[in-house]
């Protein structure tokens, strides 16, 4: 056995404690692979996972963090061998299963993809799940036809992880990307990213007692949800769409069939969790060659354990801007 630290959560009583602990690699569930992480970083659903949501994470003492990277110490799986460097995305890694807020997981072989050529371990979790969403999202978008001709393409929490990948990665690809954020202190971290325009969360909201608005949009990347949801769709051009990673506004939609029959326009759901490992590892690789994002440090804020804390706090709060990389 091994010891190494993690950020433990416990439930109380009345509340959800947090703290950082050793443990030993007795402590890990079973799994074909031990792996060195050297790389986590924080999601919406690590401060879920943190605070108690039964949605994500069932069993307490835990410890999130639903992304890693780091170099096998041991397997049992003739895929991989000690000393390869692996990526661990979704799956149930975080949420019931010890995550990346450990310096060593013990996951099945079926959760990893070998680190592709073209991206460190860092970089792989700058983008981590958040990215890889927005890499998602766009990827399925173009399957089904959207293209830099098409228009502008709405991205709504810019500022967010998935968000800010989301923009950075379209204004890579060639298109005109508008941006939504509350944040008007980060209008210039926007256009810095790529943005070619920027609305507030009102502007988005206009025109939600119409049944359609204006045919603006050649696509949309929605992360929060709601009514800004909604709106997106009414204001998709002829026959594009919109893809839907996120709620944090809201689950819930006030719809009618109008666009969907006047417009043929399409609402696209995304999933990053259960994507099937061949899938995966095909984004991972568009990540790490054509669509690799330029200045991805620039979206890095770093954490250690005894900070990751406080991020899960400003998370939670709406307050992180980019991506959160947390450092073993």
């Amino acid at each position: 056995m091994s010891e190494f630290r993690a950020l433990l959560v416990e439930k109380t009583a009345d509340s959800f404690e947090r703290s950082v602990v050793e443990r030993t690699t007795a402590d890990l569930p079973d799994g074909d692979v031990l792996i060195d992480v050297r790389f986590s970083s924080l999601n919406y659903k690590d401060g879920m996972s943190a605070t108690g949501s039964p949605g994500v994470t069932r069993n307490y003492p835990h410890t999130p963090g639903i992304d890693a990277a780091g170099v096998v110490i041991e397997s049992t799986d003739g895929k991989f061998t000690p000393g390869d460097e692996v990526i661990a995305i979704g799956f149930d890694l975080g949420m019931n299963t010890a995550g990346g807020f450990g310096q060593r997981i013990r996951v099945p072989a079926g959760w990893l993809v070998a680190r592709p050529d073209g991206l460190t371990l860092e970089e792989s979790m700058i983008i981590g799940t958040a990215g890889f969403t927005a890499a998602l999202c766009i990827h399925k978008l173009e399957h089904v036809g959207m293209t830099p001709a098409a228009g502008p393409v709405l991205v709504t929490g810019a500022t967010g992880g998935v968000g800010s990948v989301a923009v950075m990665l379209l204004s890579k690809l060639g298109y005109a990307v508008t941006a939504v954020t509350g944040k008007e202190s980060q209008h210039g971290f926007l256009r810095d990213i790529g943005a070619a325009e920027i609305l507030s969360r009102e502007q988005a909201r206009e025109g939600s007692d119409r049944p359609l608005l204006k045919e603006i949009w050649g696509g949309a990347v929605d992360t929060v949800g709601g009514e800004i949801l909604w709106n997106a769709v009414k204001g998709l051009q002829y026959g594009q769409s919109l893809a839907a990673c996120g709620l944090v506004d809201s689950p819930q939609i006030s719809a009618t069939v109008l666009p969907f029959i006047l417009r043929h326009v399409n609402l696209l759901g995304i999933d990053s969790v259960q994507l099937p490992l061949t899938q995966k590892a095909e984004i991972w690789q568009k990540l790490a060659g054509p669509w690799k994002p330029d200045g991805l440090a620039t979206l890095k804020e770093t954490f250690t354990l005894e900070t990751i804390s406080n991020g899960i706090d400003r998370i939670l709060a709406g307050e992180m801007v980019g991506r959160g990389v947390l450092e073993h």
